[in-house]
């Protein structure tokens, strides 16, 4: 076992839950020690092997079979890695918490965590946000989530902010730093907790709070074989728990634009870390260059600075040309950009973050999806709102200069 590298130990656990073969137990501890090692060095690639290898591909398949083996799997990691915590307690745990039942009348505190990721805060974290307000008018309302991902709601004056720091490229340790904050803010007297499958609960696994008080959205099971998008699925849960109906996403940041009759065009070409949303070759200089020549003031957003992101969009509008001059580049937290978009006409870029804030908004939006592991997958995460959507699979055309065609033709104002 120990001549055996992380990556192949999650290659082979994920191939086993794929196959429906029966997992070696030793495997998982295995790589569960591995990235609990105090060479820090190792400790972080077992950490990408667990998350990266294992739990997300788990989830992107949004097979309910699959959440169970998650279940199985991570309750052995946690029970490994948090002295106290019992894998098969946690494993029980887990299904009291998903089960779908109606909340409480009147607690004194609600606690709503961050999915970590902007996008899914948008897409889906703000409907429990927007039903808990309504369903408890009296009730202190509580976003446990990062600066980042406050930042999208923080104008709102229902809500407080609870800080939590999580880093979705961090060890396995410092991601399970936030467990003990949580428990004591969950655990506390009249509180629930809204799950919203949060890694910041280990999608739910984590004892922030007695079970029959914790009220899991199992995301990645809920729906079955259906193509719905996430969005209609959390609102039928909130409806279900919650007695809500009409829950829909939304945003407060903190800033504002106001762009008058202005025509104002916002693009992103972030892709949340994942290089296989991207579309390859010269298709960002070439989208760069048709936004330029629209007619309106374009803003491309820069990501974070210094980022990978940073350099292929300086890049995309210096080749641009003429039409790059006509082109600004957004720097700074994304919830100004959130909010940039929210005042603006048209908006384009790859399945992340900001497609969700621009359907939240009802602005028309082009997105291409690449990357997907199933159809599924792709139902899911597709945007949904009152704006009109385009959304372009690249796996449909040839190439992506065909891509780049299909993406022009969709972008006018």
């Amino acid at each position: 076992m120990a001549n055996i590298s992380a990556s192949k130990l999650a290659a082979r656990l994920l191939d086993d839950c794929l196959t429906g073969h029966a997992w070696d137990p030793d495997d998982i501890e295995a790589l569960a020690a591995a990235a609990l090692d105090s060479d820090e060095y190792l400790a972080a690639a077992a950490s990408r092997a667990l998350f990266a290898g294992l739990a997300e591909p788990l989830a992107d398949m949004f097979e309910p079979r699959l959440s169970g083996e998650y279940a199985k799997l991570f309750s052995r990691v946690l029970s490994q890695a948090i002295p106290g915590l019992d894998a098969a307690h946690l494993e029980m745990r887990y299904t009291e918490a998903a089960q779908i039942r109606a909340a409480p009348k009147d607690p004194s505190r609600v606690v709503v965590l961050s999915r970590v990721t902007l996008g899914a805060d948008v897409a889906i974290t703000s409907l429990f946000l927007n039903a808990a307000k309504r369903r408890f008018p009296s009730a202190e309302i509580v976003f446990a989530g990062t600066t980042k991902a406050w930042g999208l709601f923080e104008r709102d004056p229902r809500l407080t902010h609870f800080r939590v720091e999580y880093g979705r490229t961090a060890a396995l340790a410092s991601r399970l730093a936030c467990y003990e904050p949580l428990a004591q803010l969950c655990s506390q007297e009249g509180t629930i907790l809204l799950d919203p499958d949060s890694r910041l609960s280990q999608l739910g696994l984590l004892p922030l709070c007695p079970a029959p008080r914790h009220y899991l959205f199992e995301s990645r099971a809920i729906g079955g074989d259906s193509m719905e998008p996430l969005p209609a699925l959390a609102a039928r849960w909130l409806e279900s728990t919650l007695g809500i109906g009409g829950a829909e996403p939304y945003l407060h940041p903190k800033f504002n634009f106001d762009f008058g009759e202005l025509p104002v065009v916002t693009a992103s070409f972030g892709v949340g870390e994942n290089p296989a949303k991207r579309a390859s070759g010269s298709f960002e200089r070439e989208i760069a260059t048709h936004l330029g020549g629209l007619g309106a003031q374009v803003f491309i957003d820069a990501g974070a600075p210094g980022s990978e992101e940073e350099a292929r969009v300086r890049t995309a509008v210096s080749e641009a040309g003429e039409c790059g001059q006509r082109i600004g580049i957004h720097s700074g937290p994304f919830a100004s950009f959130a909010a940039m978009i929210a005042a603006s006409k048209l908006y384009f870029g790859y399945d992340s973050a900001g497609q969700h804030v621009a359907a939240a908004m009802g602005v028309p939006l082009v997105s291409v999806f690449k990357g997907f592991v199933n159809e599924r997958m792709l139902a899911r995460w597709t945007p949904c709102g009152p704006g009109p959507v385009t959304v372009l699979r690249a796996d449909r055309f040839a190439n992506d200069d065909e891509l780049l065609a299909a993406a022009v033709r969709a972008l006018s104002l």
